[in-house]
């Protein structure tokens, strides 16, 4: 399990923008096995995709706009493959479409993109804990979105801080999607009652079964994000990953 831990690099945004080569030399060197992109930050998809091949991480895919999706698919796709992967995930919606017809609309376009990519990518989203205050069709909107329609469906990667901050149970929620779920998003919730982000392992979130069900579900890599962090970013991602390797020991002995 330890070749599955991803960093999310949105953790690590403002440091790309001064040196992405070198952030992602120091999350090899701390162990990482794979880095999620989120953005390019000024550099190109060719020079980045260099420095990834040259440490030996992985991508374990991409976060991507609708907009860019819709409008520069072919861009992204070309940007994908040079940065060795074929997952792309929408990663957020503006507020504008965080309604009945703006996810209806989501849904829809979302299945056109994966019509018109390579069979061998994977079309999916990212969800926010927005996706649960909206009903469409007697569904949370994240549940409509995520339902096929016919065979075709988008692939979920569900993100358990959001989930818990709308009053959902994290391991409850992703059993819906089981064997569905290429790349789950791992993110702690604290326990002061203020319900902000914190490091793997500190907060209010109980990963050891989430690993397990992972595992026993066909997940192919854990991303670790943090939105926000009280110190340097970095510290905080050696933290979380220490404590994930310390989790994996012990769902790999039960």
């Amino acid at each position: 399990m330890r070749k599955k831990f991803a960093a999310q690099l949105y953790t690590l945004r403002n440091e790309l923008q001064k040196d992405f080569p070198g952030v992602l030399r120091k999350l090899k060197k701390m162990g990482w096995a794979a880095v999620q992109i989120d953005g390019l930050h000024g550099y190109s998809a060719e020079e980045i995709g260099k420095v990834i091949t040259e440490t030996g991480l992985k991508t374990a895919g991409m976060h991507v706009s609708l907009d860019r999706m819709t409008n520069e698919l072919d861009i992204v796709i070309h940007e994908a493959r040079l940065l060795g992967t074929k997952d792309l995930f929408c990663h957020y919606l503006e507020e504008e479409l965080q309604n009945v017809d703006g996810y209806k609309r989501v849904k829809k376009e979302l299945l056109e993109v994966a019509r018109n990519t390579p069979a061998d990518f994977r079309i999916g989203y990212h969800n926010h804990d927005f996706e649960f205050h909206t009903i469409v069709e007697n569904k949370v909107a994240l549940e409509y979105i995520l339902e096929p329609t016919g065979n075709e469906f988008i692939y979920p990667e569900i993100d358990t801080y959001w989930v818990k901050k709308a009053g959902r149970d994290p391991l409850e929620f992703i059993k819906k999607y089981a064997n569905r779920m290429p790349i789950l998003h791992l993110k702690d919730m604290t326990t002061d009652g203020k319900e902000y982000f914190s490091e793997i392992g500190t907060g209010s979130i109980d990963f050891e079964p989430i690993l397990k069900w992972g595992e026993e579900n066909s997940v192919e890599w854990y991303a670790v994000e943090q939105d926000y962090c009280s110190g340097s970013p970095l510290d905080s991602l050696e933290l979380s990953l220490k404590n994930l390797l310390l989790l994996a020991e012990k769902v790999n002995s039960n």
